[in-house]
């Protein structure tokens, strides 16, 4: 379960962020004290932070430069302000998102969902993932099984990767093209086809086409 810290003065904001994610499947906690905001941000080691800017004894866009230079912790900026010199200052610290109040609330789950999704793409170089029936080794970007090793791309890697996190699962080709357009790699529909027969293809090498099943209309399952 991802961990959310919530950092805004609003208590019923506040309150608010911290039930509703909580009610979504995440772990939300919040700071209730301002004296010693980025000491205390890093302490609790979250997966992703809502930052607000106006905050009392501090100002979040130094907080968000600040936790940026030692952490590469996923920021979301909630702010009243409105102006783009603000948003344009907090996309140059660091921050990943820049929302307004007030804002949809559906809008702002969406978000964390797909940035933490990115973050969990965004694997050390030497991850090796144990799949059963094959080996994804994420540092040299290939497929392995009894000792044969094919080669991935980018796309193909990414791809797969996605796959095996829902494996067991439906996914659409609309929740993998959002996965790589979040990891900048934009694709059309296209383009999507062609990088999952040459999956496939990749898997039939390794006699594990089987593996990757299409669900027309819904999808593809990863067995």
């Amino acid at each position: 379960m991802s961990k959310i810290l919530i950092v805004e003065d609003d208590e019923k904001l506040r309150d608010e962020l911290e039930i509703f994610l909580n009610h979504n499947g995440y772990q939300a906690n919040s700071l209730k004290k301002f004296d010693n905001t980025i000491q205390n941000i890093l302490e609790e080691r979250p997966d992703l932070l809502l930052l607000d800017i106006n905050l009392p004894n501090t100002d979040g866009e130094y907080i968000c430069k600040e936790i940026r230079k030692q952490s590469s912790l996923p920021i979301i900026i909630i702010t009243s302000r409105d102006n783009e010199i603000d948003e344009l200052l907090s996309i140059n610290y660091g921050a990943d998102h820049y929302i307004t109040k007030p804002f949809n609330i559906q809008i702002l789950l969406a978000k964390i969902a797909s940035l933490l999704r990115r973050t969990n793409l965004e694997v050390s170089n030497f991850e090796k993932i144990d799949c059963k029936d094959f080996i994804l080794n994420i540092n040299k970007s290939t497929i392995e099984n009894n000792s044969k090793a094919i080669e991935l791309t980018k796309n193909e890697l990414r791809i797969l990767k996605y796959l095996v996190q829902n494996r067991g699962k439906i996914v659409s080709r609309e929740d993998i093209m959002e996965c790589l357009w979040d990891s900048e790699s934009f694709i059309d529909d296209n383009t999507l086809t062609v990088n999952i027969t040459r999956l496939r293809n990749k898997l039939d090498e390794l006699n594990l086409k089987e593996l990757l099943e299409t669900k027309r209309g819904q999808g593809y399952l990863l067995k």
